[in-house]
């Protein structure tokens, strides 16, 4: 196979992708995307200016007219070749995720597939755009409510899974006939962003309709959301960002569609399947080292069963190879950056500081965080209601199922949940209990599906996408009428 940094600077991944064409930023200020796990120069960006951002949204805009003008089976074709190249591309797309966000080989392929799914379901879109014609009161009128694009999106897509995370709002959002620029995190722009523009050129998507801008917050400011174009923002990150693009966009009156963090519980009652409950919790913390916002960094267990529980769930966080993603027997590769691993150290110690004990404390080698166990933690701690973006868990025992619920819905967050039990029905009635967006029962926090609605509550944000929520998220309706007989008015 070709080597992967040979073929990102054959593709233009160095650039921005604006009006279809692959150009350099026109700063002089410079991104340097490394590698997480040994520091080397993924690639290099001249950063986009504020005029470069003006640009990518004045082509999305005017690219519509001929978006507009493709039927909807040949723009569903489009997604059908955007997939069928993602598949094509595979083992380069595989390198790309271990080396510019180090995930594990299990993770990169693990995102592929949510991104196929992702662009499966976008493909159907073009045949949901529906005309609704509901009875009017006047007989003589006829309604007609058209759903249409917003016209064009903003994206800003963020480190942990990006080209799925980006996709997810892209691809929805293009099949609704919308014109879309992309940021992605300066972590990950090639992931999260200017692959995807290589995957819808090669598909054949009208060129200027997608754009990516490579660019960093202290060189454009708000200019990304404040723009006079984009009536949608679209973002996914932590939630003290997302408080800050929402109140800009509700400032400007665009409509912000907001993924945020999340602290997860899963609940764990006295005659769960133990064997089960500890891989699903295992899984739920530890998947991409933890830097997932479904992740469950609260572990709640019924005290009957929790001695046996912890002992086993510390036994298997202790067993994960952790190491260089490139090798296959690798569980947790690297976090994103050095600053991610630092603060996440910093929680750890702030945790303990308070009060909470240690029943596993994994080595920091550099961007290496080896999983952490804590237990002995009360609500008001901060390991307890800070988000953990990384392999650190907390495990707390509980008496009463009234209890596990109140612990649960003690946080700002609100995004995932399980519960594992072997009485199904009472684990339902449990996950509606839970404040939270999703709740899976005997099952991992950590699940979405193309069709089904994803998004949390409180501070974890608000709306939902996937499915028909995608389609409401980036569609606006407009009603017609025609009164077909003669209209009378009062003056």
């Amino acid at each position: 196979m070709e080597n992967t940094r040979d073929r990102k600077r054959n593709t233009g991944h160095h650039k921005q992708f604006i009006g279809g064409t692959w150009r350099t930023g026109s700063t002089d200020e410079v991104l340097v995307d490394r590698n997480p796990f040994d520091g080397s120069t993924v690639a290099e960006f001249r950063c986009a200016s504020i005029a470069d951002v003006d640009e990518a949204y004045r082509s999305a805009q005017r690219a519509r007219s001929e978006w507009d003008a493709v039927s909807p089976d040949d723009k569903r074709a489009v997604f059908e070749r955007a997939a069928s190249y993602v598949e094509d591309h595979t083992p380069e797309i595989v390198d790309i995720i271990i080396d510019e966000l180090g995930g594990t080989r299990l993770k990169a392929q693990f995102e592929i597939g949510l991104v196929l799914g992702v662009l499966a379901e976008a493909g159907t879109f073009p045949l949901r755009m529906d005309v609704r014609t509901p009875p009017s009161s006047s007989p003589d009128r006829e309604n007609r409510v058209y759903r249409e694009p917003v016209g064009v999106v903003g994206v800003i897509s963020p480190f942990n899974f990006p080209f799925f995370l980006g996709m997810k709002s892209v691809a929805p959002a293009l099949a609704a006939g919308n014109g879309v620029v992309l940021k992605p995190h300066e972590d990950t722009p090639i992931a999260g962003g200017t692959l995807v523009a290589e995957v819808f050129e090669a598909a054949g998507l009208p060129a200027g309709l997608l754009n990516v801008v490579i660019t960093e917050i202290p060189v454009i400011g708000d200019a990304f959301v404040e723009h006079p174009v984009p009536r949608a923002i679209s973002f996914t990150g932590s939630s003290e960002v997302g408080r800050h693009v929402a109140e800009v966009a509700v400032r400007n009156l665009k409509k912000p569609v907001l993924e945020l963090g999340g602290n997860s519980a899963l609940i764990v009652l006295a005659d769960a399947d133990l064997d089960v409950a500890v891989n699903a919790a295992v899984f739920s913390r530890f998947t991409h080292q933890g830097q997932v916002c479904m992740s469950a960094s609260r572990v709640l267990v019924h005290r009957d069963v929790f001695d046996e529980f912890a002992s086993r769930y510390v036994a298997k966080a202790a067993s994960l190879p952790v190491g260089d993603p490139r090798d296959p027997d690798t569980v947790l590769g690297p976090l994103i950056n050095q600053r991610q691993a630092d603060r996440l150290a910093e929680q750890v110690g702030r945790g303990i500081a308070e009060g909470a004990e240690v029943l596993l404390r994994g080595k920091v080698d550099g961007t290496l965080f080896h999983p952490t166990v804590l237990t002995g933690v009360t609500p008001e701690m901060s390991v307890m209601r800070e988000e953990l973006f990384g392999p650190v868990a907390c495990l707390v025992p509980f008496d009463t199922e009234d209890e596990a619920v109140a612990i649960a819905n003690d946080t700002p967050f609100g995004l995932s949940g399980a519960v594992h039990t072997s009485d199904l029905d009472k684990g339902v009635e449990l996950a509606r209990r839970l404040h939270t967006g999703m709740v899976h029962v005997n099952d991992s926090t950590i699940a979405d599906e193309p069709n089904i609605p994803f998004g949390g509550e409180k501070q974890s944000g608000f709306g939902r996408v996937n499915g028909d929520w995608s389609l409401d998220a980036f569609t606006t309706v407009r009603w017609v009428s025609v009164n077909r007989g003669r209209a009378h008015f009062p003056y």
